[in-house]
């Protein structure tokens, strides 16, 4: 079966699919962030480009779309009726892809974890996950640290 648009009008309609700072992206930063977790955005020098890097942790986080990668929910298991063989050729390379981004980044001693949109629609499922990627509870916020810190240099100067 052929495209339903001609290729103008196909480039168009591809040109607006975003590949950054997507719904799902912005929902996993705007929880580490709640977390009190620090983070780099698409770090190039990492293979695949992370949509998450936390090089203090060596963390690599990937948020997928479960269409565009071909993940095992509803969504992603649908295929477009229209250019069949396209999309199941473009979904495998996708996956292929990620697969060898996985790879590489565990031979250079990263942790690579994979998000998928449909696990973002439960909050307090993804704050846990993300916890546990993070090896702990909630992170303390930033001027707690601070407090912290000071408390921590106060008891050592008193003990001196």
């Amino acid at each position: 079966m052929t495209d339903v648009f001609d290729p103008a009008q196909r480039s168009a309609v591809m040109r607006r699919v975003k590949g950054r700072d997507t719904t799902p992206e912005m929902i996993v930063r705007r929880a580490l962030t709640g977390l009190g977790a620090r983070y780099r955005l698409h770090r190039k020098d990492l293979p695949g480009s992370p949509d998450v890097a936390m090089p203090g942790r060596r963390l690599a986080i990937f948020v997928h779309g479960c269409f565009w990668h071909g993940h095992d929910c509803a969504r992603g298991a649908r295929v477009p009726k229209q250019n069949r063989d396209y999309w199941l050729a473009k979904v495998a390379r996708n996956r292929a892809r990620d697969a060898a981004n996985l790879l590489a980044l565990q031979d250079m001693g990263w942790r690579a974890e994979t998000l998928w949109e449909c696990e973002l629609k439960d909050a307090e499922a993804l704050d846990r996950r993300l916890q546990a990627m993070l090896g702990h509870g909630p992170l303390p916020r930033a001027g707690e640290e601070r407090v912290q810190i000071a408390l921590r240099r106060r008891a050592a100067a008193a003990r001196a």
